[in-house]
């Protein structure tokens, strides 16, 4: 038996497979990166969450976000940022490039858990990890309080990141903590928030037939048609395969203009998400928002 029919053999008894490969490879293709340090932080697959596990898919998405902070914030050393829904820390990577003298990365999530890996994982006197005891009907169920304010001074921060967070959001959370975004950006601040906008791009791509392959994701391209009102929100839909509405909720335009006008934020660039069968940055629709000065 040869070496290639041994790895089989050995993959074939294995209950996870892809968890052994990644744990050879992960050492081996982390030792050569050599032009983008930061990518050495990705962690392994078993920390790998939040919809986004392929390790490539990981590197990807970091650049993506790398590059999205540079053009907005300026490429710099210094920067404050809060990043809400922090999971496991895949922007605590692609905004370490930004974390020199000065700068501070806080992590913020509903899951300790989580955090205690974060706190390991990620060390430096430029990261901090923070627990937010609140509940979320999908990834904190069990705990009870709702509405609770970011642990973060008033106009601390020049930048707020949330990653696949508002995509979890009913309309009383989304709206209590949209206002939780705006108190603690500076003024001009800016923040990176992705959501299922439920725009023109959207209305063009349905119906969506059951089976028909997506042209840019690996997903069933049905899961993404969001008809049923959340909790009997007009603005605030899901699709009607979720246990909970939590699962996954998108916003229409009108819903994201309420949203953001009592908050006094305004969107200063808008990078439509490729689950709406239209090329984009991202799987989600990004959104950079602004305060005003």
């Amino acid at each position: 038996m040869n070496d290639r029919e041994q790895l089989q053999a050995l993959l074939a008894r294995c209950d996870n497979p892809y968890g052994l490969l990644d744990a050879a490879y992960l050492p081996q293709d982390q030792a050569r990166v050599l032009r983008t340090r930061n990518l050495r932080l990705i962690p392994g697959e078993k920390r790998r969450r939040g919809g986004k596990y392929a390790y490539a898919e990981w590197a990807h998405v970091i650049g993506i976000f790398q590059t999205l902070i540079g053009q907005h914030m300026g490429w710099r050393q210094d920067l404050r940022l809060l990043d809400a829904g922090c999971g496991s820390g895949l922007l605590a990577i692609a905004c370490e490039p930004f974390l020199g003298n000065g700068g501070l990365y806080t992590g913020l999530d509903v899951a300790a858990e989580q955090l205690e890996f974060c706190r390991q994982h990620y060390s430096g006197d430029h990261y901090r990890f923070l627990h937010l005891d609140t509940a979320n009907p999908f990834y904190a169920p069990g705990q009870p309080a709702v509405g609770v304010p970011w642990p973060v001074p008033d106009a601390s921060q020049q930048l707020v990141t949330a990653l696949s967070v508002w995509t979890h959001f009913n309309e009383r959370d989304a709206r209590f903590y949209m206002a939780e975004l705006a108190r603690v950006l500076e003024p001009g601040g800016k923040a990176l928030v992705t959501v299922f906008l439920l725009d023109e791009d959207y209305a063009a791509s349905l119906p969506r037939a059951a089976g028909a392959p997506a042209r840019f994701h690996a997903t069933p391209l049905e899961r993404w048609v969001f008809d049923q009102p959340a909790y009997g929100a007009s603005d605030w839909l899901c699709p009607s395969w979720v246990e909970v509405p939590e699962e996954a909720i998108g916003i229409t335009p009108a819903g994201l203009d309420s949203l953001l006008g009592s908050n006094e934020l305004k969107v200063a660039a808008h990078y439509p998400g490729n689950w709406k069968e239209v090329p984009g940055a991202f799987f989600q629709d990004v959104l950079v928002l602004e305060k005003p000065r």
